[in-house]
């Protein structure tokens, strides 16, 4: 919609209409907040593209107003430099945004947190999709979001197998690391030596907003096929190692608020706890971009945000090792290339290479050097990991190396077609404990 040329839909202005007595109060209106939720449900993406374009324009602290308050301080400022606080406290009331005092409506109201929710995952995927102008409104939403969900209003529940059926069936529903055909598959996650933890929020305590599964192991799990494939054995060495496989945000519009490290944090926590015999804490984790968006297109000569060249890859292969895999290549009944890229593109375009022993053993140093450049080296124009699970774990204060990336350690076809089948451990350090515990005033 061009700004100021089309009347916004009906519903749209239904919406701002009460968008406007709520910024112009402050305070929760339970009744509002759940007209709000009614009608904002009925908007199609567009509409609610429109909408949030709308609040913006007509709720924000206009140029006028910020000219004139910008003015007057900077004139006060000169003259009373000593008074440099309270100016800008001053300043910071009075540019406060009407679309702030309007959000701040749905604090303490279930139904209004929900919406907040869900209204931040539908900026966030309109502005994947190029929508521009809604950056102030998705930020104010961060903001109150990051203060509604602190470490106060938080806490942190194991799921087990006796936990109500409506919640299990929920982790089945939304978990996306490694999906389940059926509830069935719920009873190996939680049985022996598997936990499962939810991190809950004391307005939405039933549904938990992240939730985390572990497995304890002997020793670094290498393989997602060791903790998911088969239950573990009672008669099994004593654990020494929490292994966190799957992590899964439950809400898009909690993305980028920090959620996971708490929970990974507490549930270390808890785990400590209940025991002490546990030294190492680590993931065993996807690399979800790694085939597709990355490597595939290096190989095939496109352009990616990354650094590798094909030339630098197929430095990677000895002559012995092309060698056995031209033989290989032959024996399946393809053409081998003559540059190393085009063969491994054509290895790896047939998920069934990783049935072949000559392609595991000659692939298996390459690909983890590969993935080694792509997870610590590869990084996107604001400087970070252009892999999102390496940006994560790595910014919360992980570590990897060669010895923990892992060929071959997710031979599912959705394994497959991520990563070619690799697998990450990220290494939770002692320090990054202390140093966790600090600022959470533990």
């Amino acid at each position: 919609m061009a700004r100021g040329k089309e009347t916004p839909p009906k519903a749209v202005r239904q919406i701002l209409k009460v968008a406007r007595e709520m910024a112009g109060s402050g305070t929760p209106q339970p009744e509002l907040v759940r007209r709000l939720a009614f009608l904002y449900r009925q908007l199609s993406p567009e509409q609610r593209k429109v909408l949030f374009r709308e609040l913006v324009r007509e709720l924000e602290v206009g140029p006028e107003e910020l000219r004139d308050a910008l003015a007057s301080t900077r004139e006060r400022l000169a003259q009373r430099p000593d008074l440099a606080p309270r100016l800008a406290a001053e300043l910071r009331a009075r540019l406060k945004s009407p679309i702030r005092r309007f959000l701040e409506g749905f604090f303490n109201v279930p139904t209004g947190l929900q919406l907040l929710v869900m209204g931040r995952a539908d900026i966030l995927e309109a502005q994947r999709e190029g929508a521009t102008g809604t950056e102030p409104l998705e930020r104010e939403i961060a903001d109150l979001l990051t203060r509604w969900f602190s470490r106060g209003l938080l806490f942190v529940q194991e799921i087990d197998e006796s936990s109500p059926y409506r919640l299990i069936r929920y982790l089945k529903q939304h978990e996306m690391v490694h999906p389940m055909v059926s509830l069935d598959e719920m009873a190996v996650r939680l049985g022996h030596d598997r936990r499962c933890f939810g991190l809950f929020h004391r307005v939405l305590p039933d549904e938990p907003v992240v939730f985390i599964e572990v497995a304890l192991t002997r020793g670094l799990a290498r393989s997602i096929h060791d903790i998911l494939d088969q239950p573990p054995s009672g008669d099994a060495p004593p654990p020494d190692t929490a292994i966190f496989y799957s992590i899964n945000s439950t809400q898009n519009g909690l993305s980028g608020l920090g959620l996971g490290k708490v929970l990974i944090f507490k549930v270390a926590e808890e785990l400590r706890a209940s025991d002490p015999g546990l030294k190492t804490f680590a993931t065993l984790s996807p690399m979800p971009r790694f085939w597709r968006r990355y490597l595939r297109p290096i190989l095939a000569g496109e352009p990616v945000p990354g650094t590798l060249s094909r030339d630098e890859i197929a430095a990677m292969f000895s002559e012995k090792a092309l060698a056995a895999l031209r033989k290989t290549c032959a024996a399946h009944g393809t053409e081998p290339p003559d540059h190393p890229a085009d063969l491994l593109l054509a290895i790896l375009d047939d998920p069934g290479w990783i049935e072949s022993p000559s392609y595991r053993k000659w692939l298996r140093k390459p690909m983890v050097e590969i993935a080694h450049r792509y997870l610590t080296k590869e990084r996107d124009p604001h400087g970070r990991s252009i892999c999102p699970v390496a940006n994560f774990h790595l910014g919360n204060g992980a570590s990897i190396t060669r010895k923990t990336i892992h060929f071959a350690a997710n031979r599912s076809p959705r394994g497959l077609e991520e990563s070619c089948g690799l697998m990450v451990n990220y290494v939770y350090s002692e320090h990054w404990f202390r140093t966790l515990r600090r600022s959470l005033g533990i």
